[in-house]
């Protein structure tokens, strides 16, 4: 890792050239930024090769991270596909820049309209993903803002070869390449810089564990667009059809542990504990280690017992906690006291049951009779996201193009003044 001597004075530096790439961005017409990321999607695909190689001396030095975080992290042919079909399908989304959210005649004559426009310069920090350098480029792009990208130590090497074929694509396609700029180190003194650049960024979005998340909120003086972990939940109700419950719980645990959409923590209703030991079997047959409340502990020889901190604990692992509850009522209750907010399930036949979860839960996403895995900017079909808030203002769930813009008003008029 290259030490920066004057972090505050990189960070200014590329601020500034941020500032005027994004003015550039905030005219450019739709198809320009259209082609654009077609552009930087075919050269992501040309440069493969050197975009794996740059991932595998990642994946050397990353060998005592565990499992789940190196599978976050690896780089394969499909992988790389998958990054530049997502750049390719943000390029194909409406523009959200320019419309007219809301309008209005006052009985003056004035004509009032609320219209989106770009935020500006948004700041990323994020960890491990190296897909995520192409997903934060797109949308930052596609909605008119430049983005300063911070990708973790772990993935540096790989972000690198990613940015390089992106921003080659903007160049191609007429637009500055300093409209996505990646910050020259790992140093985490430059994080610390790009949380304090007031005037120079106009937003900061984390996407990692708590401790990153916790440390640019503490630290930051610009906004923070929030997420934390993924505590999602998902609950078996006594209405559910088991064999669904049986694939869609496998499916949110195992398909990908280390995700934040994957479920930590199976809930079931008391009513049906004696009747889910299938269930749990299958897992366990997959190699997932379970850790549940006593009462089901005779379903299985292989369960063990729940800790206390398991019930708040984002394990990004193939381990899961397991309680029963008491009905639906028991369900929310143990996500309010425990929850992220960030996505929870419930899996049932009864839609009373299933609306009153949907309307209680104050999660950003909640699902019924889904796998906690569609949690995702794409399969939202918003083709990528930079990240997933938690919090209650400005954007919630899958942030993508709209949650990357901001309004004005614009207000035409034929010669009002205001009465005195």
């Amino acid at each position: 890792m290259n030490v920066v001597a004057a972090p505050d004075i990189v960070v200014a530096e590329l601020g500034g050239k941020a500032r005027a790439a994004a003015r550039r961005l905030a005219e450019a017409t739709t198809e320009a930024k259209s082609r654009a990321l077609r552009e930087a999607a075919a050269a992501l695909r040309a440069a493969e090769a050197a975009i794996l190689q740059a991932n595998a001396g990642d994946l050397a030095d990353a060998q005592d991270m565990g499992p789940a975080r190196v599978d976050r992290l690896r780089l394969t042919p499909a992988r790389v596909e998958a990054m530049a079909a997502a750049v390719e399908a943000v390029a194909g989304l409406p523009d959200p820049v320019g419309e007219v959210i809301a309008r209005w005649t006052r009985p003056n004559g004035l004509v009032i309209e609320r219209v989106r426009i770009p935020i500006g310069v948004v700041g990323i920090v994020y960890e491990s993903r190296p897909n995520v350098t192409a997903d934060a480029a797109a949308l930052c792009l596609m909605s008119g803002n430049a983005a300063i990208l911070r990708p973790g130590s772990e993935s540096f090497r790989s972000a690198q070869a990613i940015h390089r074929a992106f921003v080659g694509g903007l160049a191609a396609a007429g637009l500055p390449a300093e409209a996505v700029q990646l910050l020259p180190s790992a140093d985490r003194a430059l994080v610390g810089a790009l949380l304090r650049a007031e005037g120079a960024i106009d937003l900061v979005v984390p996407r990692g564990g708590r401790s990153l998340v916790e440390r640019v909120q503490r630290e930051a003086r610009v906004p923070v667009l929030g997420h934390l972990e993924g505590l999602c939940h998902t609950y078996i109700d006594q209405a559910a059809d088991l064999a669904m419950a049986s694939d869609v719980v496998f499916n949110a645990k195992m398909r990908r542990t280390g995700i934040c959409g994957a479920t930590e923590t199976l809930l079931v209703d008391r009513a049906i504990a004696h009747r889910v030991g299938p269930i749990l079997g299958r897992l366990l047959d997959a190699g997932c280690e379970l850790r549940v409340t006593p009462d089901l502990l005779p379903l299985d020889p292989r369960l063990k017992p729940a800790r206390p901190e398991d019930w708040d604990t984002e394990y990004l692992d193939a381990i899961l906690s397991v309680a029963t509850v008491d009905g639906v009522e028991g369900a929310i209750a143990h996500i309010a006291a425990h929850g992220s907010g960030h996505t929870d399930a419930i899996i049932t036949e009864d839609a009373a049951t299933a609306e009153r979860f949907l309307a209680r839960v104050d999660s950003a996403i909640v699902m019924w009779n889904a796998s906690t895995q569609f949690a995702d900017g794409g399969e939202f079909g918003f083709g990528a996201e930079i990240g997933i808030a938690t919090g209650r203002l400005h954007a919630r769930g899958p942030v993508a193009l709209e949650g990357l813009t901001t309004y004005k008003y614009v207000v035409r008029g034929s010669g009002q003044v205001r009465p005195g």
